[in-house]
């Protein structure tokens, strides 16, 4: 599996990438090989403030959906167009192409919660 040393990570699976006071979250490669085939990806948070841990939005597979948690309180700039008519690149390119949200960062602190990729991979035992 891979983890991208130069992203954040949070104990519900999502990743994080920060550039200035804008972030970029998507889910880990861990979640999507957990959660399978990813058929519908359902953000209807834009231009909404979401707090840190809310659900921002829900990924559903083949055989569960699941719940997307916020990382870092803040509001929601842009949802990724390209996975509503191809979320299958959550699967093929999580950390890139494979990206949900980008939100601008209300709570600069938050981001001192966040994992680097050795506590994340610590915390799933990778």
């Amino acid at each position: 599996m891979n983890f991208p040393s130069n992203l954040k990570y949070t104990k519900d699976h999502e990743w994080v990438k920060i550039d200035g006071d804008i972030a970029t979250v998507g889910i880990t490669d861990f979640a999507q090989r957990e959660l399978g085939d990813i058929v519908y990806v359902d953000v209807n948070t834009i231009g909404e403030t979401v707090d840190k841990e809310a659900v921002f939005g829900t990924v559903e597979a083949v055989k569960t959906v699941s719940d997307l948690f916020m990382p870092l309180s803040g509001e929601v700039l842009e949802v990724n167009k390209d996975i509503d008519s191809a979320p299958e690149t959550v699967n093929t390119d999580p950390y890139e192409k494979g990206w949900m949200i980008k939100l601008k960062i209300t709570n600069p602190a938050e981001v001192a919660d966040l994992l680097d990729d050795v506590a994340y991979k610590a915390l799933i035992g990778a």
